[in-house]
C-alpha cells in the first residue's frame, strides 16, 4: 500500500509540474504500473470476497462439489448425516424445496468436464476455442472455466464423434456463476468451431434475470441475491426442448423445429471483474422411459443421482431423478426394488465400499420421503468392482458413478 502511494504522489508531482516529452513517457508507464498494480489488488479482493460468499452460500468453505469416489479415509465425516443432525435437517429442507424438479438426465455420459488435473491459469485442454479469453481458475476451493475478459468469448467440448454428435434424445448440465444482474450464458447447439454454420436452430440465453429461447420468448427469474451458483439443465428429446433454472423449469418447448447438431457455449464478463464461471459439464444421451426400461431390461441405471464429493450427502439436482422413480413406483405399487451404488475406482476400495453402500442408503431415504414404502425397497454396495466403462477418463468415470435399480 505505501508503494501504492508513492507511485500516485509521484504521478501527482508530474502532472503539477511542466515536463519534458520524456517525462510524459515515464508518467505513461507510472499510470500503467499503478493501474496494473491496482488491478491485481482489486481481483484479488474479488477472488476473496467471492470464496467468502460461497461458504455462506454452500455452507462447504472450500469443500469441492460434485460425484467422485476419490481418496481419502472413511470417517464418520464423508458417511450419512446422522438423522436429526443439523447436516442432515438441513439437507432434507434442501431436497424438500426440489420436490418438484422433473428434469432426468441422460444415462449414457459422451462429454464430462470436471477439470480436474487441469493447470490454474491455462485454457481448460477438453474444448477449443473460437474466440475471446478462456482460462482454468479456482475459487471457492473448486476448478472452474473462467470467461476472463469483457469481450465475448466462445469455446466448444472436444468430442470424441466427429460431424453431429448430439443424439436425437440428450441433456446438457452445468453449473453456472451469476455475479450480477447482466450475468449471461448462451448456448448453442451447433459446434461454431468444427460444424457447418445450419440455417436455423435456436439458441438458450440465460440470464441472471431471464432465461430465453430465440424465438420462442423468455421467462423471468426472481432470483437476484448475486454473487450465486445455479445449476443449469437443458433436455431435448426428438423435437421438444425443457430448460431448467435451479429447480425451477423455465422454458418448455414442445417443437424446437430443428435438430441440435452439436454444443457452442458463450460468455462474457458484464463489466470487467464481474466473474462469469462455469463447471461440472456433463453431455449426456437420452434414453426410454424408467417403467419401459425396468419391464424390459430389470433394471434401469442413472447416473443423474449425485452427491457431495466423498460423501453421501445428496445434491438437490438429484431429486429430478429420485422424483421420477417415486412418481413410478406409486403408480405401480407391484414393483419393488434394490438401489445398488457404484464408485470409480479413485481412492481406496474399501472406502469406495463403504461409500456405494451409504450412498445407496441415502438414496432409499430420500424416496422414502418422497412417499414410497421401504418394504419395497432394498439397498447394496459394490464400490468399484463392477465397472461398465474404463476408468482412464473422465467420462469413463462418470458412467461408473452410477446408481442402479433392479426389479426383485
Amino acid at each position: 500500500m505505501k508503494k501504492l502511494v508513492f507511485l500516485c504522489a509521484i504521478i501527482a508531482f508530474f502532472i503539477a509540474t511542466p515536463t519534458s516529452q520524456a517525462g510524459f513517457d515515464f508518467l505513461d508507464k507510472l499510470e500503467k504500473a499503478v493501474e496494473k498494480k491496482l488491478d491485481r489488488k482489486v481481483n484479488d479482493s474479488i477472488d476473496k470476497g467471492m470464496d467468502e460468499t460461497e461458504k455462506a452460500i454452500t455452507g462447504q468453505g472450500k469443500e469441492e462439489a460434485g460425484n467422485h469416489s476419490s481418496s481419502g479415509n472413511a470417517s464418520s465425516s464423508n458417511s450419512v448425516p446422522p438423522v436429526g443432525s443439523a447436516s442432515s435437517q438441513t439437507n432434507q429442507a434442501t431436497l424438500k424445496a426440489w420436490s418438484k424438479y422433473d428434469f432426468v438426465p441422460g444415462d449414457e455420459i459422451i462429454f464430462y468436464d470436471d477439470l480436474q488435473g487441469e493447470e490454474n491459469g491455462e485454457f481448460p485442454s477438453r474444448w477449443d476455442l473460437k474466440t475471446g479469453n478462456v482460462e482454468v481458475a479456482v475459487y471457492g476451493g473448486q476448478k472452474v472455466i473462467n470467461f476472463a475478459t469483457d469481450q465475448k468469448s466462445v469455446i466448444v467440448p472436444l468430442m470424441k464423434k466427429q460431424g453431429d454428435y448430439l443424439p436425437e434424445k440428450f441433456t446438457i448440465e452445468f453449473d453456472a456463476y451469476f455475479s450480477e444482474f447482466c450475468t449471461t450464458y448462451t448456448v448453442k447447439f451447433w459446434d461454431v468451431v468444427s460444424q457447418k454454420p445450419p440455417k436455423n436452430i435456436p439458441y438458450v440465453r440465460v440470464r441472471a434475470e431471464n432465461v430465453g429461447v430465440e424465438g420462442f420468448g423468455s421467462t423471468n427469474i426472481s432470483r437476484s441475491d448475486y454473487p450465486y451458483w445455479e445449476h443449469i439443465a437443458i433436455s431435448f428429446n426428438k423435437r421438444a426442448l425443457k430448460v431448467y433454472f435451479g429447480k425451477q423449469r423455465v422454458m418448455n418447448i414442445p417443437n424446437l423445429r430443428a435438430q441440435p447438431m452439436g454444443i457452442t457455449i458463450e460468455s462474457r464478463q458484464c463489466h470487467r471483474g464481474k466473474q462469469a464461471l462455469i463447471k461440472n459439464i456433463r453431455i449426456a444421451k437420452g434414453a426410454k422411459n424408467l417403467y419401459d426400461r425396468i419391464m424390459t431390461d430389470g433394471k434401469f441405471v442413472t447416473r443423474g443421482i449425485l452427491f457431495d464429493v466423498n460423501k453421501a450427502t445428496l445434491k438437490p439436482a438429484s431429486m429430478g431423478v429420485i422424483n421420477e422413480i417415486a412418481k413410478m413406483m406409486r403408480a405401480h405399487e407391484d414393483i419393488n426394488l434394490r438401489i445398488e451404488g457404484h464408485t470409480d475406482s479413485d481412492g481406496e476400495k474399501t472406502f469406495n465400499q463403504k461409500l456405494s453402500e451409504e450412498r445407496a442408503e441415502a438414496v432409499k431415504n430420500a424416496l422414502v420421503d418422497a412417499g414410497v414404502d421401504s418394504s419395497r425397497l432394498k439397498t447394496k454396495g459394490f464400490g468399484e468392482s463392477k465397472p461398465v466403462s474404463d476408468n482412464t477418463t473422465a467420462e469413463g468415470k462418470a458412467n461408473n458413478r452410477r446408481v442402479e435399480f433392479v426389479k426383485i
